[in-house]
């Protein structure tokens, strides 16, 4: 695939893992959801107009910016008497897109493997908590539009949903299965994804497990990016133990949920002070950071 062509593959598989080619549809649903939880007196004709041109509305505008910083669902928060007060954005729910990271986050993962394949660094790339696959089947996209035949793209999660807090720095930061079902994501789910846009093959590996259990013995030799998407200290922690000596020099780490998690934030400073790594931090968004490894 020639070079411009590439880019235009990628941008045209950005915005489908995003959505946003047919977002005005999730702003109607919205929009529709949100007149069956607050009726209003209104005719027929009023709601199907309503219906219809949610998606040009401020309502959708409001969600495209929001679309591009990671957030994707507004709540609503009501009073005491059940009437809604204020809307909030709920970062990280997306339930029709293919990856809850935004606008911002893919293009800094395309930037990097960018950065990678000009300056030779070599290895795989990884992420560390997938739920649908999107940045995964970005990073083979961006591996078959360059004509790419020797890295792989490791997809490794539990898809069972995060595990139960087990470390003192996660108590009280239960995002398992048990309460958020929404992210546990069966491997079925993922590979179906991936087979789906055509881009299932020998070079996308599957780590199906706890971090803790995977990760040690994973048969990765060399890394050229690793990002990070755990949630929790313990599985950031692992990903960073069992992972960060095989990245090379060059490589790059990404941290998803570094400004909006404490727990991971922490893990990434532990880590960092206890190998005396001083590779200066990057912000990608409000939540996100990178780092390019000296």
């Amino acid at each position: 695939m020639n070079e411009p062509l590439a880019e235009r593959y990628l941008s045209l598989l950005k915005k489908s893992l995003l959505n946003e080619l047919y977002i005005e549809n999730e702003v109607r649903i919205h929009n529709f959801m949100m007149q069956i939880m607050f009726p209003k007196a209104t005719t027929l004709e009023k709601l199907i107009h309503e219906f219809l041109t949610a998606g040009t509305s401020e309502l959708g505008n409001t969600l495209r910016t929001m679309r591009s910083e990671g957030s994707w669902l507004m709540t609503v928060v009501n009073d005491e008497n059940g009437n809604p007060v204020e809307v909030k954005e709920a970062r990280n729910f997306a339930f029709v897109p293919h990856t809850m990271i935004g606008r911002a986050r893919l293009d800094n993962l395309q930037e990097c493997m960018h950065a990678v394949l000009a300056d030779n660094v070599a290895g795989d790339f990884i992420e560390t908590g997938v739920w649908k696959g999107g940045s995964t089947i970005f990073m083979r996209g961006f591996l078959k539009a360059h004509d790419v035949t020797d890295r792989k793209v490791w997809v490794a999660d539990s898809f069972a949903g995060l595990p139960e807090p087990s470390h003192p720095e996660d108590d009280g930061v239960d995002l398992s299965a048990n309460t958020m079902p929404y992210l546990a994501i069966s491997e079925a789910e993922v590979r179906e994804l991936f087979n789906r846009y055509e881009l299932l093959d020998e070079q996308v590996v599957f780590l199906k497990g706890w971090f803790r259990d995977t990760l040690p013995a994973a048969p990765i030799d060399k890394l050229a990016v690793l990002r990070l998407d755990g949630d929790l200290y313990e599985s950031t922690m692992d990903a960073l133990n069992h992972l960060y000596h095989k990245l090379s020099p060059g490589g790059f780490v990404v941290v998803d949920d570094y400004n909006a998690l404490p727990q991971c934030e922490r893990a990434v400073t532990d880590f960092r002070a206890r190998y005396d790594i001083r590779d200066h931090i990057e912000r990608i968004d409000k939540v996100s950071v990178y780092w390019r490894k000296a």
